[in-house]
């Protein structure tokens, strides 16, 4: 059985401005905006689960941070119900960015600054983690 929560990473950089930016994924059902999410993995620290999921999903790797910045709720689709779910997130500073990754031909991803990306997607906790991290108050 799946564990009752899922992991997240919020990918992030600087641009060649010195501006903090956040990458954000396309979800592959409805296309909507997220950052790269899913279940624990087996045998992984809930953080590198966090960083295999970037690369899966955005094709980024980088160094992850060990320590949760916070979590989010959202309703997953599981056998034709929606379940809440909570979402315990890692920042992951990028530190490459592949042209072709595992999930290139079924999303999109785009660099932010974090109140765009706030702005984009539509749960209310992780709007608010995005905010946050654009005012230094995580890193």
């Amino acid at each position: 059985m799946a564990k009752p929560y899922q992991v997240a990473a919020i990918p992030i950089r600087r641009n060649s401005s010195g501006a903090r930016e956040v990458l954000l994924v396309t979800s592959r059902e409805t296309r909507r905006w997220v950052v790269p999410k899913g279940w624990p993995w087996r045998k992984l620290k809930d953080y590198d689960a966090a960083a295999g999921e970037a690369w899966e999903e955005a094709g980024v790797k980088g160094t992850v941070k060990q320590h949760c910045v916070g979590s989010f709720t959202y309703c997953k689709r599981v056998k034709s119900k929606l379940r809440p779910l909570e979402v315990f997130v890692y920042l992951l500073e990028v530190a490459e960015e592949a042209a072709v990754w595992p999930e290139h031909k079924q999303r999109e991803r785009r660099w932010f600054t974090p109140v765009e990306a706030a702005d984009l997607v539509t749960e209310p906790d992780l709007k608010r983690l995005l905010l946050e991290f654009g005012r230094d108050a995580i890193s």
